[in-house]
């Protein structure tokens, strides 16, 4: 399974109604954590209901809960924008 599929599956119980998940590795070329394939620098918008009466922190624990052990490896870095549904952008 590839880097993104296990990611996608490990955020599936979060219920998303959005995800949108984008390798951006190579930005960081020559950087702290990058290795060649990419795979270690990610960018996420999440979406989901499940975000309801939670801090923006809480959110971001709920995505590294469900990610579990793939934050230590091979995901070097994670952007996360975490909103509930109709919630504006940032």
């Amino acid at each position: 399974m590839s880097i993104e599929a296990e990611i996608r599956a490990r955020l599936a119980g979060l219920e998303a109604e959005l995800l949108e998940l984008v390798d951006e590795s190579d930005k960081h070329k020559g950087h702290a954590g990058w290795r060649p394939g990419g795979g270690t620098h990610w960018r996420l918008r999440i979406v989901s209901g499940r975000f309801a009466g939670k801090t923006t922190l809480a959110r971001h624990r709920m995505v590294y809960e469900s990610l579990g052990e793939l934050m230590q490896h091979p995901i070097h870095a994670l952007a996360i924008e975490a909103r509930l549904p109709g919630e504006p952008s940032t």
